[in-house]
């Protein structure tokens, strides 16, 4: 007899892990009704694969009835290799914001979106709005072109269809991003100027892993008037430190 696959997305176990993308950085604690709407489950439903959720600790109930990541979540988190990288990356990091005075942006790919995974901020400029977990649009930050640079051709393709203007400075023709990518991919170097938030400009420049492929990137962000290009000797030696402690990291991990 065949056996029917269900599609990931249509899975019990997907639907119930569903829930959990109601949460983020600014939502850190939901009710029942707001996460059914902002995941437009409908409320008997999210009230049983909650239920779910909580039994396996992915998910608490507080003593309010309010939600809330539970302990599971945030133990398995510190396995994840963006968090590893974090802790291997910080001492480094940290002498490039003394070197440059400016914020620093650690991100990693996630899908179609740059994740930051640390965010160290410099006495130079304003610190920036993200914190670590939160998603930046590849085309339009310098760490996320410096991340898109090196992604594979349909990774390009889906970012470059769903690109939408964040300023009015926002370059949103595939062809000139394209040319943007290709200059990054020479130069190993990207930029950004106003892009993605209005008064600010950003350097980035990609981290390689031992197998050559880029693990994540590494930026500088600061005001328009500041030289940022001046620091990126600062920044390529940052990510050859990074990705000589993330090696070492991980070759510890093989040894045990």
């Amino acid at each position: 007899m065949a056996v029917v696959r269900t599609a990931p997305g249509e899975s019990v176990t997907f639907r119930a892990l569903g829930l959990l993308d109601a949460f983020d950085g600014q939502h850190r604690v939901l009710s029942l009704t707001q996460i059914s709407r902002r995941t437009g489950v409908p409320l008997a439903t999210a009230q049983r694969r909650l239920r779910d959720l909580v039994d396996g600790r992915l998910l608490a109930q507080r003593a309010d009835g309010l939600y809330e990541i539970g302990t599971r979540m945030w133990r398995l988190g510190l396995l994840t290799r963006p968090t590893s990288m974090r802790e291997a990356a910080l001492p480094h990091l940290q002498d490039l914001v003394a070197r440059t005075g400016h914020t620093v942006h650690l991100a990693v790919p996630d899908g179609h979106a740059a994740l930051i995974v640390d965010r160290l901020a410099g006495s130079r400029t304003l610190p920036t709005r993200h914190l670590p977990g939160a998603r930046l649009p590849l085309y339009c930050t310098a760490v996320g072109m410096a991340l898109l640079a090196f992604a594979d051709p349909a990774t390009q393709d889906a970012v470059l269809e769903a690109m939408v203007p964040h300023t009015p400075f926002t370059v949103t023709d595939p062809a000139l991003v394209r040319a943007q990518l290709t200059k990054t991919r020479r130069t190993r170097l990207a930029e950004s100027r106003q892009q993605h938030r209005l008064g600010r400009a950003s350097v980035a420049v990609p981290v390689f892993g031992s197998d050559g492929e880029v693990s994540a990137a590494i930026a500088v962000i600061g005001p328009l008037d500041r030289n940022l290009g001046a620091h990126v000797e600062s920044m390529r030696a940052c990510a050859t430190a990074v990705a000589h402690a993330v090696g070492v990291l991980e070759q510890e991990w093989f040894e045990d």
